[in-house]
């Protein structure tokens, strides 16, 4: 069996990243702020189309039902459990990487998103949270007029 140590130079790079994204990204919260408390946290993707932003969350094993998803003021947070399945084990443990528990990721929603019509959806292990933008958001076209003398 091997042990490990923490390093805490991981955590100083995931700050790096973070602010990298910030900057780059500018108008979405994506910090990983939520890894340090939570027993595992589940990868997400966000995308940003032109009528929505969608999120979307790799949460394999855990009952769709059990997930809770919620909004207070401009926070979105997703929460949920993966149980671990009680197994009969006869022999000896070489590995043990799956990981249980409780998880929590909180995201700081951009003015503008239409919280009030925000749609969860769950297929293939994958939580999409799909969060329309506002009319004034979307892009649309300007027809420009000609004036005539």
């Amino acid at each position: 069996m091997f042990l490990t140590t923490r390093n805490p130079d991981v955590l100083g790079l995931t700050n790096r990243v973070n602010r990298l994204l910030s900057d780059t990204l500018g108008s979405f919260d994506w910090q990983l702020r939520d890894s340090a408390t939570a027993a595992w946290v589940p990868p997400v993707d966000i995308l940003e189309e032109a009528d929505a932003i969608r999120i979307m969350a790799e949460v394999p094993g855990i009952d769709p039902r059990a997930v809770k998803i919620s909004v207070e003021g401009n926070v979105l947070t997703i929460h949920g459990t993966k149980q671990q399945i009680a197994e009969e084990r006869t022999g000896r443990v070489h590995r043990y990487e799956r990981t249980y528990g409780a998880f929590e990721r909180t995201f700081t929603l951009p003015a503008t998103v239409d919280a009030n019509n925000i749609k969860a959806g769950y297929e293939h292990g994958v939580l999409t949270v799909t969060l329309p933008k506002v009319e004034q958001a979307k892009p649309r076209q300007i027809a420009v007029q000609v004036v005539s003398k």
